[in-house]
């Protein structure tokens, strides 16, 4: 028997964690004035599921789970970047400035407290709210939509990887309906697989009014009359910030009984997961996760040699698996990680990097591979054999690429006159079917190569991985300054100071 007085233990409350106000409820509704500040939440009790009762929570996640689902989400740009790896960056860089520019942190004090939440809520800062454009806004509001949509279903609801509709839909005899360009189709879709059903998913951000909510919501109805004869939910995420108020999320859902999801095969995982937790058993697992990452990888393989470096995480990957309130793992807290470096440090001779390497292995380090975005302070990185993977899906890609007519820039005629913005985007859209409809029809091929990278890349050398350039040096070293976070295979830092503004 436990003793009475024995408690669970508080969960940890990390320096860059926020609340997030969320309602749910089953439609488009008014805006819930000034109740994301006055309700009675819940504590979020079903991690990786989605709720089983309508109503407000509040549950607490961190700064860097919230950029990570910023770099991960939107259309696959990638084809685009065949030529130019270095154009990767300034798209991370999109995705993340708009939530840096204007958003910043602030201490609350609600009605009705929970325990174990961590008092800190985002919200919009003065630049926003009296100095700011309307155009300006409206970015902020389609970022901040689209992050807040991959954070609630992901990161929350335990949702597989998102994926763009326009990098075409779950079924692939239904891509042609998909990719009509006269169908108003949600924005992203997934797989959530404890459900066995398909996710359609709308992103709403800003100041976000019902009219946009049901314009969102006719926009997944149209996505339902395609996937309806498969069971799947509908997701309208509404991400509201307002001057003076916090940010707050709405999710107006349905559920849609019917055929199960395609993809699925076997028994379903017991507890919540994500791809990153299965790459050595599923191929599906890790092409999904190398195509999510390669963002990452061409911004890493274009990066002044200079300006890379590797970071020693524990081999053991169930120490960094997909936890109850998120993908990411914070790492300033956990002993095991700062035990080894520290460990490593002690006995690997500094001036000897192929020997800290040794050394790092046997105690059982691995080094991921990581880079500053420029213009930002935030690290990313990947491990060696997930950089191999997605070294290779490169090259089946720029394969493909090289095979889809008028992809490549070089490839395009240049006009006296600008094209037809309508017929533009249609030849765009033609151009991403031709390249998609290749790369479904070698996935089988692709995915051999794949783990076969996977698998070799163990043991490469990063200088093999990186032609051209040296050995990244291998960094040790404590940094207080830095809260770093990493998921089984990628890897994710910032400083402290570069957090959003803390008003108090």
């Amino acid at each position: 028997m436990i003793s009475d007085d024995v408690t669970d233990a508080p969960p940890l409350v990390y320096a860059d964690s926020v609340d997030i106000p969320v309602l749910f409820r089953d439609g488009p509704a008014k805006r819930p004035f000034k109740q994301w500040r006055t309700a009675r939440h819940q504590p979020w009790a079903t991690p990786g599921a989605f709720p089983d009762k309508d109503g407000w929570y509040a549950p607490t996640t961190t700064w860097r789970e919230i950029v990570k689902a910023a770099t991960e989400v939107g259309r696959d740009v990638t084809p685009w970047l065949h030529q130019a790896p270095q154009l990767a960056r300034g798209e991370l860089v999109a995705r993340i400035s708009p939530l840096y520019a204007y958003l910043g942190i602030h201490d609350v004090t609600p009605r009705h407290p929970l325990p174990h939440t961590s008092g800190r809520r985002l919200t919009v800062n003065a630049v926003y709210e009296h100095g700011t454009e309307r155009s300006a806004k409206s970015i902020l509001g389609y970022r901040l939509g689209m992050t807040m949509a991959e954070w609630a279903c992901r990161s929350l609801m335990g949702l597989g990887q998102t994926w763009h509709i326009e990098d075409g839909g779950p079924i692939p005899a239904l891509e042609n309906d998909f990719k009509d360009p006269v169908r108003t189709l949600p924005d992203l879709w997934g797989l959530h697989e404890a459900e066995n059903a398909y996710w359609l998913i709308e992103a709403k951000g800003g100041n976000v009014r019902k009219n946009r909510l049901t314009e969102g919501w006719e926009q997944l109805k149209e996505g339902s009359k395609v996937l309806h004869a498969y069971a799947h939910r509908r997701v309208l995420c509404g991400a509201s910030v307002q001057p003076q108020g916090d940010l707050f999320v709405t999710i107006d859902h349905d559920h849609h009984p019917g055929q199960p999801a395609l993809q699925v095969k076997g028994k379903t995982a017991p507890t919540p997961s994500s791809a990153e937790d299965h790459l050595s058993e599923s191929d599906n697992a890790l092409l999904a996760t190398a195509r999510a990452q390669m963002l990452t990888y061409l911004a890493l393989r274009s990066a002044p040699p200079s300006q890379l470096r590797a970071v020693g995480l524990p081999a053991d990957r169930s120490t960094r698996r997909r936890r109850a309130d998120g993908l990411t793992t914070p790492l300033e807290r956990d002993e095991m990680t700062r035990g080894m470096r520290a460990a490593a440090r002690t006995e690997s001779p500094s001036d000897d990097e192929q020997a800290r390497r040794n050394i790092t292995r046997t105690i059982g380090l691995d080094d991921f591979l990581t880079y500053r975005i420029p213009g930002t302070e935030l690290r990313l990185g990947m491990s060696r054999r997930l950089f191999a993977a997605c070294d290779q899906l490169h090259s089946e890609d720029q394969a493909i690429a090289a095979r889809t007519p008028g992809l490549r820039a070089e490839d395009q005629r240049i006009a006296d006159e600008p094209a037809d913005e309508e017929a533009e985007e249609q030849r765009r859209r033609t151009q991403r079917r031709v390249f998609r409809e290749a790369q479904e029809e070698e996935r089988e091929l692709i995915q051999e190569r794949l783990r076969d990278a996977y698998v070799d890349g163990a043991d490469r050398q990063w200088r093999d991985l990186l032609p051209g350039q040296t050995e990244p040096s291998l960094d040790l070293d404590d940094h207080p300054d830095l809260l770093e976070a990493a998921t089984p295979e990628t890897y994710l830092a910032l400083r402290r100071d570069d957090l959003p503004h803390h008003r108090r």
